[in-house]
């Protein structure tokens, strides 16, 4: 069965109101040409431009989850959010203590949203971008903004099964064979990965997560010059389950759309069982 599917590329700049009608935009354009579920990029809304304190929500409410729940509503679609900054952890009562971080950090949290606009899965970054590029930045830390997630996220859908990373936890190969060991089907993976590495890693590592869990990768990317400093490399994408990139773009605004089919999925995971045959 064919569904389609749609990654949201953006060059998101440090104006809020900017960046959500710039996503509006493309989440409608992507709504008329048919797609089931859209991914945005990472910080789609708010791009790392001071503390991101400042604009972090709880869990529930706050205008970044009104949008979501707006646009996976109004376009009758299952929306997953890139990433937004939350000051709560995950758990039954957002306002128990506990859950609440105090120490000026967020978690960057990607939320899912069904057709319906009802809130069904979340995900916060595990893997922090802690790194030497060597770009006009630098030094990249967004443990000094952020705080880890640690737990792993998957949620069955009509499209098919899901499980949800974010950049740069694709260089962490172990997470996504989890998602391979509990049936997941496509995983997505909003990013913002800079010029320099995703020139070098960025295609290699998508296609090598599809290839080695036999399964769809959607990719929504960060693609453009954000300020003196900052470029990302965007060539957002959608890749099968055998490794064939069914659509991508360069730089710049753009939605990449394609079609997904689980019974070829199953078809490859059938002829290679690559999970019954694993030995280590």
């Amino acid at each position: 069965m064919l569904s389609k599917v749609a990654a949201v590329q953006m060059v998101s700049t440090v104006d809020v109101d900017e960046n959500l009608a710039t996503a509006d935009r493309l989440i409608s354009e992507a709504a008329e040409q048919g797609a089931e579920l859209v991914l945005l990029p990472e910080v789609f809304a708010v791009l790392e431009g001071g503390p991101m304190r400042q604009y972090g929500e709880v869990e529930g409410t706050g205008k970044l989850q009104d949008f979501l729940v707006g646009q996976a509503r109004g376009n009758k679609l299952i929306l997953v959010g890139g990433t937004i900054p939350l000051i709560s952890r995950p758990g039954k009562s957002q306002s128990d203590a506990k859950h609440t971080i105090e120490d000026g950090k967020v978690r960057a949290a990607c939320l899912v949203f069904d057709s319906e606009g009802k809130q069904v899965a979340r995900y916060d970054k595990i893997h922090l971008f802690d790194v030497t590029v060597n770009d006009a930045q630098t030094e990249y830390s967004e443990s000094h903004s952020y705080e880890a997630g640690s737990a792993i996220a998957t949620l069955k859908t009509p499209l098919g099964h899901l499980g949800l990373s974010v950049c740069y936890d694709m260089r962490f190969p172990e997470l996504y064979r989890d998602f391979f060991k509990l049936g997941v089907e496509i995983v997505t993976v909003p990013a913002a990965f800079t010029a320099v590495t995703g020139e070098a890693h960025w295609e290699s590592l998508l296609r090598a997560r599809a290839i080695e869990n036999q399964c769809y990768v959607i990719a929504a990317a960060q693609g453009g010059r954000h300020n003196e400093k900052r470029e990302t490399w965007g060539h957002s994408m959608v890749i099968d389950p055998w490794g064939n990139i069914l659509v991508s773009l360069e730089k710049g605004e753009g939605i990449a759309v394609a079609d997904i089919d689980i019974d070829y999925l199953n078809d490859i995971r059938a002829r290679m069982p690559i999970r019954e045959q694993q030995k280590l």
